[in-house]
């Protein structure tokens, strides 16, 4: 359904949006004209939503959104095309917002539930840590601080305990250190690009669920030689966290499931993985190496062996045995459909990083003429020599995963916030910091990179 919604990154402007998600009293919103990394959440009876024609009514014009993809001129030939046959929001369905509380009555220790501004799609339980005057800062259980904000006592990102089984939402579980480990010397099978895989950290999480799922499922995404491949096998899930891809000239996004614990995670993977033919990729316990590893050098690749702790057995008998019949997770997968994939259209993807410690440098040089012959030709960044003001946010993402393996995780970052070339070399630590959520550590090592990007010594 078409409706008219306030730009959230420009709140002086009134947008078409269309409706591209719902869960419980929530709609997930796209404003036409805009990409699909600007989604966001508002309640049905938001007073920043209204049926089409309100702006006009009002004297008004609908304007296009931040960021618009086109050429402004062309704003009102898109306008007439995008609302030519669209079904509007009817205004039957718009209800007022209801009148705010007369006073804060919130004390230090109560009970809620609210929104987790940095995953909006998610509610949360959560607990008034503070209260100043007519703010009040929300704590979500079992996670030390790293999600708080403080807001209004009137917000409508908070909501009493009960809010999400009155209204059918996915409340998450409290925090749990979540922590899936990456078998880079596993199987990865004839979909995965095995320098890729290299690259990724060694662990997604700790997290919650949902969010270890989406780091997994994506690094696999990113790693294909065919994105499409990995999409093909997933079917749209409900509550969770969602992926990208890229195929067709286009982006695809997909909601994955709802999980609440490690076994569910590992057991969407293991389907996942057992599709892509990549058994024993993930496990739950941090996979140990017998000898010193060469790193991504094919060197490495035929001689590594890891000894795995305890891990998820990737077979038909454990998922049997964790639940003896189908459930909701088991159908956001697709059933194998293996799609053949040359050996000839394999792309050499990222350059080789060699350990930056422990290694004698006998042994360092060995590796390095290792690569020099013929491998430093066909393996070397595709960033390299490149402007870096004409980089993608893929590109950007490689970079940042080049500069330091230890920022692997935060890779992801870069795409929520659509930070290409241009946007990189204009970052700073406080930004990063503020905006991105990222520790004083790893933002004043990224900008040491970006520094030196500048420079000209990346």
């Amino acid at each position: 359904m078409k409706l008219e919604a306030q730009d959230p990154r420009n709140t002086t402007s009134t947008c078409i949006a269309t409706v591209v998600g719902l869960t419980g009293a929530r709609l997930r919103l796209r404003l036409d004209g805009s990409d699909n990394k600007n989604d966001f959440w508002r309640l049905v009876d938001s007073a920043e939503i209204q049926p089409i024609g309100n702006c006009e009514k009002n004297g008004g014009m609908l304007q296009p959104p931040l960021g618009f993809r086109l050429n402004a001129s062309s704003w009102p030939m898109f306008l007439l095309k995008t609302l030519n046959g669209a079904e509007m929001a009817p205004i039957r369905i718009f209800h007022k917002e209801p009148p705010s509380p007369s006073h804060n009555f919130f004390k230090m220790g109560m009970k809620l539930e609210a929104v987790d501004r940095k995953n909006p799609h998610f509610i949360c339980p959560a607990t008034i840590g503070e209260v100043r005057g007519s703010e009040v800062l929300v704590t979500f259980d079992g996670w030390r601080g790293a999600f708080d904000y403080w807001c209004r006592f009137d917000s409508r990102d908070i909501f009493p305990v009960g809010w999400c089984s009155l209204t059918g939402d996915n409340l998450q579980p409290p925090g749990t250190k979540v922590c899936i480990y990456l078998n880079k010397n596993g199987s990865t099978g004839p979909h995965l690009d095995k320098k890729k895989v290299q690259q990724l950290p060694d662990h997604f999480g700790p997290a919650r669920a949902s969010m270890v799922l989406q780091q997994a499922v994506q690094a696999c995404i990113d790693c294909a030689y065919h994105q499409k491949t990995v999409f093909s096998f997933l079917k749209q899930g409900h509550g969770g966290a969602v992926i990208s891809a890229v195929f067709d000239r286009e982006q695809h996004t997909l909601n994955l499931p709802a999980v609440n614990s490690i076994t569910y995670v590992l057991r969407f993977l293991e389907k996942l993985c057992h599709n892509l033919r990549s058994d024993n990729l993930f496990g739950n316990q941090p996979f140990t190496q017998t000898h010193l590893s060469l790193s991504t050098t094919e060197y490495s690749h035929s001689h590594d062996r890891y000894l795995p702790g305890e891990t998820f057995a990737l077979g038909n008998s454990l998922a049997r045995s964790l639940e003896p019949h189908s459930d909701s997770m088991d159908s956001t997968l697709n059933p194998t459909n293996l799609v053949s994939t040359s050996q000839n259209l394999r792309n050499p993807g990222y350059r080789p990083l060699l350990p930056s410690c422990g290694l004698p440098l006998s042994t360092a040089s060995a590796v390095r003429r290792l690569c020099s012959r013929g491998s430093d030709r066909r393996d070397a960044s595709r960033l390299s020599g490149r402007d870096p003001s004409s980089w993608t946010v893929e590109d950007v993402m490689q970079f940042v995963r080049e500069a330091d393996p230890q920022f692997g995780p935060h890779a992801d970052l870069f795409r929520k916030h659509e930070i290409d070339g241009k946007a990189l070399l204009l970052l700073r630590s406080d930004t990063m910091m503020k905006y991105m959520g990222l520790k004083l550590g790893p933002a004043l090592k990224l900008c040491y990179h970006i520094d030196r990007l500048k420079q000209g010594k990346f």
